[in-house]
């Protein structure tokens, strides 16, 4: 029901923002005690709280119209925050270039924690450093790497 839910709440958000200074980075819909709808934003500078409220409420008005959502839930709007994964392929393309940080399910070339430079992505793989080629079935997680 939620992968449903998720695809069609995705739908939605996307065409509410379009024509907007917004991204919609990511969406989950999770039962947790109850059910979140977590909406992450983001745009060029960066969101804040005004950010977040304003498109919570132009959200929840259409979702409320939309009747997709049958049980009761709790809408969350924010920041992805920088330690974001990537997912997609617009974050991919967006952080191309960027060191990042891939966590792999077992070991690739003795290491299940790989630091490189984003050099390439298909459906299928993401390249580091031109040269290491990773199978996204081989992957937990890409994030960007921070430096402390």
């Amino acid at each position: 029901m939620a992968g449903r839910i998720e695809i069609e709440a995705e739908k939605l958000v996307l065409n509410l923002l379009a024509g907007t200074e917004y991204e919609l980075v990511d969406l989950e819909y999770v039962k947790e005690r109850d059910w979140y709808l977590r909406i992450f934003i983001d745009k060029k500078d960066g969101v804040d709280l005004d950010d977040c409220q304003g498109v919570s409420r132009m959200i929840d008005d259409e979702l409320e119209k939309s009747g997709l959502l049958k049980e009761s839930y709790i809408l969350e709007v924010s920041s992805p925050g920088i330690d974001r994964p990537l997912k997609k392929d617009r974050d991919f393309e967006r952080e191309m270039g960027k060191q990042v940080d891939v966590t792999a399910y077992k070991k690739i070339n003795g290491a299940r924690e790989i630091i490189g430079r984003l050099s390439a992505f298909s459906a299928d793989a993401i390249t580091l450093d031109d040269s290491l080629i990773i199978p996204r079935a081989q992957i937990a997680s890409v994030r960007l790497h921070i430096e402390f």
